[in-house]
C-alpha cells in the first residue's frame, strides 16, 4: 500500500497543472532521467505542513505519469511505497541499460579538447555526469575521471598545484582548487 493512501492533504490544482504539463508515458524516445529531475524540481518547491516530503512526492507524481507509465505504477505500487523506492525503481525500468552504458562511457572515456580550459573541462564532464544520475558511481569518481582525461601537461600543472597527486583530494577540495584556478585564469 502507498503511503500516501491514510494521510489526507490537498494538492493544489496549479502545482498539479505544472506536473501535468511534464508528463511521462515510457515511450522509448522519453528520457526518463530527465523527467524525474524536472519533476523533483517542481517537488522540491513544495511543503504542506505536517505532511513529509516524501508522500507528497509520492501522491504528486501519479500526475506526471500517463500511459504504459502510469500502468507500470499501479503494477508495482506495493512495491514502491516510498519515494526513495519510486525513484530507484522508475529509473530502472524505464532508464534502459544500453542508455545507461552508453553514459557511463562518456563518462568514462572523457577526454580535454585541446581548446578546453579547467573550467570548460570540468563543466564538460559534469554535463556527462549530470546527463547519466543513474550511472551508480560514487562522487569521488568525477574527480578521477576529470583527472584522468586531462592532457599530460594539465596533470603536471594540477599535481604541482596539490604537491603531490590531485586524485587524492577530496572532491570538495578538488573542486575548491578547480575553481581557484579559474578565478587565476580570469
Amino acid at each position: 500500500m502507498l503511503a500516501t493512501e491514510d494521510l489526507e492533504f490537498e494538492l493544489k490544482p496549479s502545482l498539479i497543472n505544472m506536473v501535468q504539463a511534464i508528463q511521462f508515458s515510457g515511450k522509448v524516445h522519453e528520457d526518463a532521467s530527465a523527467h524525474l529531475q524536472d519533476f523533483m524540481e517542481i517537488g522540491s518547491t513544495i511543503a504542506i505542513e505536517g505532511v513529509n516530503q516524501d508522500i507528497i512526492l509520492l501522491r504528486l507524481s501519479l500526475f506526471s505519469l500517463v500511459g504504459r507509465a502510469k500502468q507500470w505504477f499501479y503494477a508495482n505500487k506495493e512495491d514502491i511505497n516510498t519515494w526513495a523506492k519510486c525513484s530507484k525503481a522508475f529509473l530502472a525500468k524505464f532508464f534502459p541499460i544500453g542508455k545507461t552504458n552508453i553514459l557511463r562511457g562518456k563518462v568514462t572515456d572523457f577526454q580535454q579538447q585541446k581548446t578546453e580550459t579547467i573550467s570548460e573541462v570540468w563543466e564538460h564532464l559534469q554535463g556527462y555526469i549530470q546527463d547519466c544520475t543513474y550511472h551508480g558511481r560514487k562522487n569521488g569518481y568525477s574527480c578521477k575521471a576529470f583527472y584522468h582525461g586531462l592532457t599530460q601537461k594539465m596533470h603536471e600543472h594540477l599535481d604541482a598545484t596539490t604537491e603531490g597527486s590531485f586524485v587524492s583530494l577530496t572532491l570538495g577540495k578538488a573542486k575548491n582548487l578547480k575553481e581557484k584556478i579559474v578565478d587565476n585564469q580570469s
